[in-house]
């Protein structure tokens, strides 16, 4: 019988296919995705297979649209070029749900020490990495391989680690020594440039400048290292399936590979890696939270993510 080698742990693949036990065994290795690849393996196993129906879900891109890029250069100086801000942002709030912004403050340098950071994470050694492999979201700082890995249909060719910065601080000793210092120094620049972004959208809607941050949107924060390991079959699988953001805001930082996309008027459209810009999402719970921007749009992402 041919059995799939998920890191040392068989699992038949034939007509007895066992999908739990499957999960199961990949769960027991904590070396996610990357443990896989690192066992030299050649095809894709059968739990991250995708549907028949693949081409349906697949990421094309539409190059008819422009994705929207926003220069904050001056928001805080110039109240004519913070009035147009304001609209600009309002516009892509509404039609895209998305927009990237450039100029927003946080140094060229921490960004690229940013991505290296989640690199170094998913590629030091295996065995130093494990200590941090969990599935219990008390935890400040999480690394596993697909939080709904046992809830899913279909599993995603994808590594994630989360830590969660904000409103209490963590102990450096609840995050790895690996990416420390650059994970707290980033996530505490994307709570200054939270903050800008809250008072402008308080300002798209009609609202004043302090009104979200006011209601408690800007408090929390976590964060989220995505890696994407090279697959031996990529057509069979999918790094993230499309999704919407279940949170007040997203800010993505993305690096150069790219593969991001969003959906927009019923077409895939590419985000163009662009050198120090982040991707801003208008997640669910601020459109609903406040009643003006109604565009509810799916991602997908194949970067590196923060």
């Amino acid at each position: 019988m041919e059995v799939i080698n998920t890191n040392e742990v068989q699992v038949p693949s034939e007509a007895k296919y066992d999908r739990k036990a499957e999960l199961q065994a990949f769960d027991e290795t904590k070396a996610g995705v990357k443990g896989l690849v690192d066992t030299g393996i050649t095809k894709v196993p059968r739990m991250f297979v995708q549907p028949s129906n693949i081409e349906d879900s697949k990421i094309h891109s539409n190059k008819k649209f422009s994705f929207p890029i926003i220069d904050f250069d001056g928001i805080k100086e110039d109240p004519i070029k913070r009035k147009n801000i304001v609209q600009e942002v309002s516009q892509a709030s509404e039609t895209w749900g998305f927009f990237q912004v450039i100029n927003h403050g946080i140094p060229s340098h921490v960004l690229e020490e940013m991505k290296d950071g989640v690199i170094s994470f998913f590629e030091q050694d295996t065995e130093e990495k494990k200590q941090w492999y969990t599935r219990d979201l008390t935890k400040v700082f999480t690394f596993n391989s697909n939080f709904d890995l046992f809830g899913a249909p279909v599993t995603n060719w994808r590594d994630t680690f989360t830590a969660t910065t904000a409103p209490i601080p963590p102990k450096p000793e609840e995050l790895p020594s690996v990416c420390r210092d650059v994970l707290l120094e980033y996530t505490n620049q994307v709570i200054k440039l939270g903050d800008t972004l809250f008072g402008i959208l308080s300002e798209a809607i009609g609202l004043e400048p302090n009104h979200l941050k006011d209601m408690g949107c800007a408090e929390g924060l976590m964060a989220l290292g995505h890696y994407y390991p090279e697959c031996p079959q990529p057509e069979l699988t999918l790094g993230t399936s499309k999704h919407a953001d279940n949170d007040f805001l997203t800010v993505l930082l993305q690096d150069n590979i790219g593969g991001l996309q969003v959906l927009h008027q019923n077409h895939w459209v590419d985000v163009p890696p662009t050198p120090g810009a982040l991707v801003v999402n208008i997640g669910d719970i601020l459109q609903a939270s406040s009643f003006a921007f109604k565009h509810t749009c799916l991602e997908t992402y194949i970067s590196y993510h923060l």
